[in-house]
């Protein structure tokens, strides 16, 4: 048996009931055995593969708050700190009613490569909650995360941890944590990105990983002669990532016809409308319904079906193991020509294959929707230098970062003789970078 190979074994019976992470380290480990093979001998000796694949550390606690009625309510907060190597942990809080450890754990590892490849000094983590916000008050919202922050600010800081926002943490959220962080700690420093612009956060982050998502995409069309002018896409979700990666792919010439939530989904063959699908999602926080009733172009449909259009790109923003096998039947069958990541891990493994062994263009997310965090890691510059920079700044910046991404994943996968394999460049590179400066750091 592989050296790889025993690796999953091992860490999957050590850490049972955990699907999400099982998932992600077999995508992640069976695609870098390739690099893994050349110093195998020496990677066995130092753990490597073992201690990349356990946490440095991982905090759970129990988190009570007083709801409208009086009553007090308990959820579970996590955050696992993976891998500090090339720099501080680095990584979003999730919200939400499916969080538990293994999604956790799936998206800590995940992040340890995502921000390896951004080539910033930033290391990965990830931490959450099993709280909705969904239908909260404001005054309910801000309860819990001062709540959360009593455990969470023991364990953070500009220097040690820096957290995000992720599904279910917008900007209410992070001003909530943030506010709580500093009466605490009497610290004024950048703990936390996607801060309010009044107080110290950065233009561009809102935007950052839709646009980024295009940036890539675009870059990976251009490697193969090809780009989004004249295009047309289908987008998953309308959140943050959802949102902004439609309006990035019009600006760059594309047609996108499709958006959805967790009850339903619009058709919108003349493409959608973003200024009426932000008033909707962002300010009367309402379904993609109240889209198509205001949207005469708009079809609605309830449940799942974004992947039946016609694109030529396809572009899965919503959550993880969205894209199943039978939908990517379906994008084979309307011979589409990319699927590019824009939400953490949304294609299953199965379906991830038979994309690429039917000649999809694949972008992985861990590359793919680096842009957030890249703009994340730029925020923390600025906070730290006391710096504000304008919009275009940091777009071009962010621009940049994904183009280099793109070029370091492709020249990787031609290294190893897998060309147009971006699952493997995106893994191999960044897993190279972590590797190098754990081995120089001793056995820690």
């Amino acid at each position: 048996m592989s050296y790889v190979d025993e690796v999953i074994n091992k860490i999957t019976k050590e850490n049972p009931g955990e699907p999400e992470f099982h998932q992600t380290l077999n995508e992640v480990y069976k695609s870098i055995e390739v690099a893994v093979e050349e110093n195998e001998e020496q990677y066995r000796k130092d753990a490597v593969l073992e201690r990349l694949a356990n946490p440095e550390r991982q905090i759970k606690f129990r988190v009570p708050w007083v709801d409208d009625e009086g009553q007090v309510q308990v959820n579970t907060g996590y955050r696992v700190q993976f891998n500090s190597a090339i720099g501080p942990y680095k990584g979003g809080l999730r919200f939400h009613p499916s969080v538990n450890i293994g999604i956790i754990k799936f998206l800590g590892f995940e992040q340890i490569f995502k921000n390896s490849l951004t080539g910033l000094p930033i290391g990965g983590g990830k931490g959450g909650s099993n709280f909705d916000p969904k239908g909260k008050s404001d005054r309910e919202v801000m309860s819990f995360c001062q709540s959360f922050m009593n455990e969470l600010y023991r364990h953070i800081g500009q220097d040690q941890d820096v957290p995000a926002g992720d599904i279910g943490v917008g900007a209410r959220e992070v001003g909530y944590l943030y506010g709580q962080y500093k009466r605490l700690t009497k610290q004024y420093e950048g703990v936390l990105t996607g801060k309010g612009l009044t107080f110290g956060g950065s233009l561009a982050r809102t935007e950052a990983t839709g646009y980024g998502l295009l940036y890539f995409t675009n870059e990976m069309l251009k490697a193969n002669n090809e780009t989004l002018k004249d295009k047309t896409a289908t987008v998953s979700g309308s959140g943050n990532v959802a949102i902004y990666a439609i309006e990035k792919a019009q600006q760059l010439g594309a047609k996108v016809v499709t958006a959805s939530d967790s009850t339903g989904w619009v058709y919108d063959p003349k493409g959608i409308d973003v200024a009426l699908l932000k008033e909707i999602k962002e300010v009367q926080r309402g379904r993609m319904s109240d889209y198509a009733a205001k949207r005469e172009s708009a079809e609605y449909h309830e449940g799942r079906g974004v992947w039946q259009i016609k694109s030529d790109v396809a572009l899965p923003c919503a959550t993880q193991n969205e894209l199943t096998l039978d939908d990517a039947k379906l994008i084979v069958e309307n011979d589409t020509l990319a699927v590019s990541e824009g939400a953490n891990m949304p294609t299953t493994l199965d379906a991830t294959k038979y994309l690429q062994d039917n000649g999809i263009l694949f972008g992985p997310a861990k590359a793919a929707n680096a842009g957030g965090v890249a703009v994340s890691a730029l925020e923390m510059s600025q906070n730290s230098e006391r710096l504000y920079w304008t919009f275009d700044e940091v777009d071009n910046m962010l621009k940049d970062i994904m183009t280099n991404i793109f070029s370091k994943l492709n020249t990787t996968a031609q290294k190893y003789e897998q060309d147009k394999n971006y699952v493997l460049g995106a893994n191999v590179a960044g897993f190279e970078r972590v590797v190098e400066a754990m081995q120089s750091q001793g056995i820690v």
